[in-house]
């Protein structure tokens, strides 16, 4: 029987400040125009979480299965599955099990988001949930994962920002405009940041067992050139946001939030020795959460 700390490093929550950011992000935004339901903003949070747990998870055992973890190299957490701490069979237990939380807690969202609304949109979100699910474990786990074949910045742009974020809006408001488009593609962007940041830190062992990330594939000096491409393509999605709908002066006020990713940006730059980065996944991921956050709270004064 596995022990709570071997499930407790499996499913990281240290991650989940991401998840719940960008649920926070479109409701907030659906706020911002009357339309909100606290449903909506619950359920959306939980989806969000469940996907990311699954996500988790699937990543433990897919590395496992694909001989990642045995190069010696490895600088992150420990691999549960890899070191012994959890068996495949528990694991795979664990993945059906947040595969069955997440269809449950979908479709009782798309119950209360979309029960009166066209039978068409209610079939692009069960669509839309099946890919999110299948997202999260084809990452690294199973035949041919794309994580394995450097589309994991795409994936997680997707379905960790753009549906994630745009997706939430639309429970709330029930409306397809441009509104979330702008925060949704920020968040999108520092998404795929801790993701380049985990690859950047793994760097060598990806190189030694097959793993083709985009530091792989560009090397690490031009991989820290694309983090700071993702930092900055998030400021500008966000400054050109409140440029178009903000009305009043504090409504800009949480861009100062960004003071936190630069201040990072500078760290990660000056760092020469990969495992002194996995500080920084947690860093990005909490900063992402405060921003989400601040962002919510001033658009609605």
């Amino acid at each position: 029987m596995a022990s709570f700390k071997s499930w407790l490093s499996a499913l990281r929550p240290r991650t989940l400040f991401l998840a719940v950011a960008t649920a926070l992000c479109g409701s907030g935004i659906a706020y911002s125009t009357n339309k909100f339901s606290v449903p909506v903003l619950i359920l959306t949070i939980a989806i969000a979480t469940i996907l990311q747990l699954l996500s988790n998870m699937a990543n433990d055992l897919g590395d496992y299965q694909h001989g990642t973890d045995i190069t010696g190299e490895r600088i992150g957490p420990l691999r549960t599955v890899q070191s012994g701490a959890i068996t495949p069979k528990q694991m795979k237990r664990g993945i059906l099990i947040a595969i069955t939380l997440a269809a449950i807690v979908g479709a009782l969202l798309i119950y209360v988001a979309l029960q009166f609304m066209e039978l068409k949109y209610i079939l692009l979100f069960l669509l839309l949930g099946l890919a999110c699910i299948a997202a999260a474990i084809k990452y690294t786990a199973g035949k041919n994962p794309y994580g394995y074949k450097g589309f994991g910045d795409i994936f997680s742009f997707t379905f960790f920002g753009l549906v994630s974020v745009v997706g939430t809006y639309f429970l709330h408001t029930h409306i397809v405009d441009f509104m979330p488009w702008l925060p949704a593609i920020g968040l999108g962007l520092l998404t795929v940041a801790v993701l380049n940041l985990n690859n950047m830190r793994d760097v060598d062992n990806d190189k030694k067992s097959g793993k083709i990330t985009i530091p792989v594939r560009i090397g690490l000096k031009n991989a820290k050139r694309y983090h700071a491409l993702l930092t900055f393509g998030a400021v500008a999605c966000f400054a050109i946001y409140s440029v178009i709908y903000g009305s009043r002066w504090y409504q800009y006020l949480y861009l100062f939030c960004f003071i936190i990713f630069i201040k990072l940006l500078v760290d990660i730059f000056n760092i020469k020795e990969n495992r002194l980065l996995d500080p920084y996944l947690k860093y990005t991921s909490m900063g992402t959460f405060i921003l989400s956050v601040c962002f919510s709270i001033c658009i609605n004064l």
